[in-house]
C-alpha cells in the first residue's frame, strides 16, 4: 500500500495505488494440513445463542465460553463454516492416502488468553465473536499447539441464522449506461431453488420488478493454493439485476426477492439510492477515491501481523460522510483475500452501508489477480490462487469483458478511465486502445473532469519502492502512457493547498493506497515534484462545484478531517485536445 502524496507531473489526475508487501494474511499463518486429534473429554466449548437473526438482521454476536484443563499460551479459538469441517469433507490428491484431520481454514480465529489475563492458570476463557450470514452454519473449535502444530482439543455445538440463503450484502454499481443501476448481491439460493429479483421504484411511487441473473464458481476455476485447496469455501451465488430508465437524481427504493417454487416470496430489508446525473449536468457532485483498504473484524479477531490496521476506520469515516458522496471508487486490492475465499464475504458485508447506498465502483489490483502462467502481467502469487476469479464476480463492473477488468463509467461531469495495471497496457495492446479511446470520445464542454484511474504507479510516486529502483513509477508506466495524457489533457492544477500556489501548465497525480493495509515507508531524499506526503491511513475525496472548479481533499481515516486539499480550475480551451503535430512537448519530472 501506498500512504497519501501528490505530484505535480503530467496531464490529468490519478488516483492509483500499488503492489507493496504487505505481510501475511493472517488466516495462512495456520498450518491447516498439520492439524492432529486430540480431543479431550475434559475440555468443552460452548457458544450461544445458538440462533441468529430472528429479527432478520444479517450479522448477529456469540458469547463463546470454553475449558482446556491443560491449557497454554497459544490455544486458540477457530471459527469454522460449514459447521462440520471434519476429514469427511476433504478430497484426497491421492486415494491411496488419508486425508487430513483438517483440510479446511477456519473463516476467523482468535487466541485463547484474549481479553482472559487468567486463563493460563484457570484454563478458563471466554470470547465474543460476531458472525455475519454466509449461508451455512458455524462452530467454534479449540486448538492447542499454536498455529504451525496445531491439536484440535474440543468443537462447541452449532450455531446458525433463521435462513443461511438470505439474501444478503446488495452492491450497487453504475451501468453501461449514465441512467442505469446494477444491483448484486450474495444468497444461498441457486436458480433451481428460487427465482432471483428486485422490487423498485420511485419512493412512495410505482414498484418494479426486474429480474436478476446469477453467477457462481467452483473450485476448478481457482488457479492454485490456497484459493483451490485450504482455503477454499464456496461462494455461494452472486445476483445482478438492472435497473434501467433511471431519472436524473430521483430517489429510488429497493428491496432483494426470490421466489421459491410454492410462491412464497424471500425479501431482504429495504434500501435506497440516488439515481446518476445526466452527463454533463451541472450540479454538486462527490466521489471518494481510495485502495488497499481491505477488511478487519470488529471484534479483534484475526488481526496479529498489522495486517489491515485502518480499514475499519476508513469503512466508518465514510459511512459517517455519507449523505455528503454521490460515488465511490475503490481501485484494487479489494480485500486481501490472498485465496481466502470466506474474507469475500466479510468484506461485503463491511461495505454494505456503503454499497448499498452509492455505486462502489472497484478496479482490479495484484491482490485480486496476479498469479504465474494465467496472463496477467505480473507472475507474482499474490492472488493466493484467485486469478481475478472472485473480484469478477462479487463485484460488477461496466466492462466489455468483466475478465478483463478496464472500462469507462461518466458520471455527472466526470469521465472516469479505469485501466487494469494487472494487465497489458502497452501501444499495441487491447487496453491501450480502450485508454485511448476512453480519452478521445468524452466531450469535454460537458465533461470536463477527466479522470484517469489505476492500481499502479504508472505516473508518479516517492514510495522507498520505486526510489531505491530509481524509476518513481512502475516500469513502462508512463513511458508507455505519457502521449495519450499528454495528448488528450485532462485536467490542469491552478492551486493547491499546503505545499505550493501558483499556475502551472502540468497535471496532478494523486496516490491514495493508504485506506487500510499496512502502510510502505516514502524514499528519505526530497524530490522536486512531490509536493505532500502523509504516512497514515486515509482516503480521497473529489467534488466538483461545477464545470470550471474541482476541489480534491485528502482525509485521514482516524478522524475524517482534511488533511491537505488542492483546487482544479479550467475553462473550456483548457480541455481541447491537440492534434498530432501542435501537442505541447512532453517533459518528465526528474
Amino acid at each position: 500500500m501506498r500512504p497519501w502524496a501528490w505530484v505535480a507531473a503530467v496531464t490529468w489526475m490519478a488516483v492509483c495505488t500499488a503492489a507493496a508487501a504487505h505481510g501475511e494474511q493472517p488466516l495462512s499463518r495456520i498450518a491447516v494440513e498439520r492439524t492432529t486429534l486430540a480431543v479431550d473429554d475434559a475440555a468443552h466449548v460452548k457458544a450461544s445463542p445458538a440462533v441468529l437473526g430472528l429479527e432478520g438482521q444479517d450479522s448477529g454476536w456469540v458469547e463463546v465460553e470454553f475449558l482446556h484443563p491443560d491449557p497454554s499460551g497459544d490455544d486458540w479459538i477457530g471459527v469454522f463454516s460449514p459447521a462440520n469441517f471434519s476429514a469427511a469433507i476433504c478430497e484426497p490428491e491421492n486415494k491411496r492416502q488419508y486425508p487430513p484431520v483438517l483440510c479446511t481454514a477456519p473463516i476467523k480465529y482468535q487466541f485463547a488468553k484474549f481479553k482472559n489475563d487468567g486463563y493460563g492458570k484457570s484454563g478458563k476463557g471466554y470470547l465474543k465473536l460476531q458472525l455475519i450470514n454466509q449461508r451455512e452454519d458455524f462452530s467454534f473449535a479449540l486448538f492447542s499447539g499454536g498455529l504451525l502444530k496445531p491439536k484440535l482439543i474440543a468443537v462447541s455445538n452449532k450455531v446458525t441464522f433463521v435462513n443461511p440463503k438470505a439474501p444478503v450484502y446488495p452492491r450497487l454499481a453504475q451501468g453501461k449506461s449514465w441512467n442505469e443501476m446494477t444491483v448484486t448481491w450474495t444468497s444461498g439460493y441457486d436458480i433451481k431453488e428460487a427465482v432471483p429479483f428486485v422490487e423498485w421504484g420511485e419512493k412512495a411511487g410505482r414498484q418494479f420488478l426486474s429480474p436478476a441473473g446469477t453467477l457462481t464458481f467452483d473450485r476448478n476455476s481457482m488457479c492454485g493454493a490456497p484459493a483451490r485447496t485450504v482455503g477454499w469455501r464456496h461462494p455461494g451465488y452472486i445476483h445482478t439485476s438492472y435497473l434501467k430508465d433511471l431519472w436524473p437524481d430521483s430517489m429510488y427504493t429497493y428491496r432483494l426477492g426470490h421466489r421459491l417454487p410454492n410462491g412464497t416470496r424471500v425479501w431482504s430489508k429495504s434500501y435506497s439510492f440516488k439515481a446518476s446525473p445526466y452527463p454533463g449536468q451541472d450540479s454538486l457532485q462527490r466521489v471518494v477515491i481510495f485502495g488497499d483498504m481491505g477488511k478487519a473484524e470488529a471484534d479483534g479477531s484475526n488481526e496479529y501481523n498489522n495486517f489491515q490496521p485502518g480499514s475499519l476506520n476508513t469503512t466508518n469515516q465514510i459511512i459517517r460522510d455519507l449523505d455528503n458522496i454521490d460515488m465511490v471508487v475503490h481501485i484494487g486490492d479489494i480485500c486481501y483475500a490472498n485465496g481466502y475465499l470466506s474474507q469475500w464475504d466479510q468484506f461485503t458485508a463491511q461495505i454494505e452501508p456503503i454499497a448499498s447506498t452509492v455505486p462502489y465502483m472497484i478496479g482490479s489490483g495484484n491482490h485480486e489477480r496476479d498469479w504465474p502462467g494465467t496472463g496477467s502481467f505480473y507472475g507474482n502469487l499474490d492472488s493466493g490462487g484467485e486469478c481475478g476469479v472472485p473480484a469478477q464476480t462479487v463485484f460488477y463492473t461496466p466492462a466489455e469483458n468483466r475478465a478483463n477488468f478496464w472500462y469507462a463509467t461518466d458520471y455527472g461531469m466526470f469521465r472516469f478511465c479505469i485501466a487494469h495495471t494487472e494487465e497489458d497496457w502497452r501501444p499495441g495492446t487491447e487496453q491501450y486502445k480502450f485508454i485511448e479511446h476512453c480519452l478521445s470520445s468524452v466531450d469535454r464542454q460537458k465533461q470536463p473532469w477527466l479522470i484517469f484511474l489505476a492500481h499502479r504507479v504508472l505516473g508518479y510516486s516517492s514510495n522507498s519502492y520505486y526510489g531505491f529502483e530509481g524509476t518513481f513509477e512502475e516500469p513502462m508506466g508512463r513511458e508507455a502512457l505519457q502521449e495519450l495524457w499528454q495528448k488528450y489533457k485532462s485536467q490542469c492544477v491552478v492551486n493547491a493547498s499546503n505545499h505550493y500556489s501558483g499556475p502551472f501548465q502540468a497535471t496532478t497525480h494523486v496516490v491514495v493506497g493508504g485506506a487500510g493495509a499496512s502502510l510502505s515507508d516514502f524514499i528519505t531524499s526530497k524530490i522536486q515534484w512531490s509536493h505532500f506526503r502523509d504516512f497514515d491511513h486515509g482516503f480521497g475525496k473529489l467534488t466538483a462545484f461545477n464545470h470550471s472548479s474541482l476541489l480534491f481533499e485528502y482525509k485521514k481515516s482516524r478522524d475524517g478531517n482534511v488533511y491537505d486539499h488542492f483546487t482544479i480550475s479550467r475553462d473550456y480551451r483548457d480541455v481541447l485536445a491537440c492534434s498530432i503535430d501542435n501537442c505541447p512537448r512532453t517533459s518528465l519530472a526528474s
